[in-house]
């Protein structure tokens, strides 16, 4: 089952204790500006609910250290588990050791593979990636258009292409490009920065030592477009002749746009899904029935709007 959940509301799990509960959260990575602010916005909450204690794991971007974490919280005696998986293609074993010891599970942000056939004891907080993608290159396919173009040449910088985020947000960009609207758009290369700043800067470096001329770059995360346009402004590209897109609405990225850099992100809940997250582990550790899909939706960014999520990510 999907369900579109456009607010999230704690009130009535804050003013009670018998939600008394401990829950392990294993996160991918803490270098991570986004899941900085997924991960802090779980602990906010948690620090606003009596008696739930949280313990905050890194995976350090590592499978193998990251399903340790989870038969540790198991041994432990976790009340529930959240996790925001390192490769999503490896979540069958996550969602099997949870499920042996009968300790409710909710991924988060991250898709896993096994979403279809969660047990009745696990769920899945994320934002439909469908729309990411989709919003960002069909608001660059708008710029193209608004400027003119009948042929347009661009860049895509994809993310860990182990990451059905990364997955799905590349096929929104063909899908887009493959509409009739938007099908003068053609794609140069594609080519990965594992979300990655200097991965994209220096990825964007050898394109532009190529000399290849281009009229854009659309990356699957901000933090890929944020090293593209440090790439481009080294090396002298006017930033008023190319557009660029991201996604997740960063605050160094709404500080790029501001910056006129950056001309379209699409605004993912961080704080949001952190806390449908938990708001999803604390029923299932109660025995309660959730939505096994809960879907926090994307909004697009432009520098039109940009004042409505300058205080959100």
């Amino acid at each position: 089952m999907k369900k579109l959940l456009l607010g999230v509301v704690f009130s009535a799990l804050m003013s009670s204790s018998a939600l008394a509960a401990k829950i392990g959260v294993s996160m991918a990575l803490f270098d991570d500006n986004f899941l900085t602010v997924l991960r802090n916005g779980m602990i906010e909450q948690a620090k606003g609910m009596e008696g739930v204690e949280l313990q905050v794991e890194d995976a350090q971007n590592d499978v193998a250290k990251q399903l340790d974490q989870i038969k540790n919280f198991v041994a432990s005696g976790v009340d529930a588990i959240i996790v925001n998986p390192v490769d999503t293609s490896a979540t069958q074993a996550m969602s099997d050791a949870a499920a042996a010891a009968k300790v409710p599970l909710v991924y988060v942000n991250r898709e896993p593979v096994n979403v279809d056939t969660l047990p009745d004891n696990q769920a899945f907080v994320a934002s439909n990636e469908v729309e990411s993608g989709t919003l960002e290159t069909q608001e660059v396919c708008r710029l193209f258009k608004e400027a003119g173009k009948t042929e347009a040449n661009v860049y895509v910088i994809m993310g860990e292409l182990s990451n059905q985020a990364a997955v799905q947000r590349t096929k929104d960009i063909d899908d887009v490009i493959a509409t009739p609207e938007c099908s003068f758009i053609k794609i140069i290369d594609k080519q990965t920065s594992n979300w990655k700043r200097e991965e994209a800067q220096n990825l964007m470096t050898n394109w532009l030592s190529t000399g290849t001329p281009f009229d854009g770059v659309i990356a699957n995360n901000d933090e890929s477009a944020i090293g593209a346009i440090q790439a481009m402004k080294a090396a002298n590209v006017d930033m008023k002749s190319v557009v660029v897109g991201g996604v997740d609405a960063t605050q160094d990225a709404l500080s790029a746009m501001q910056a006129g850099d950056l001309d379209v992100t699409v605004f993912q809940d961080a704080a949001g899904q952190g806390a449908g997250a938990l708001d999803a582990a604390l029923k299932l550790s109660k025995g309660e029935a959730v939505e096994q899909k809960v879907y926090i939706p994307f909004q697009l960014v432009t520098p039109a709007n940009i004042d409505k999520f300058l205080q959100k990510n």
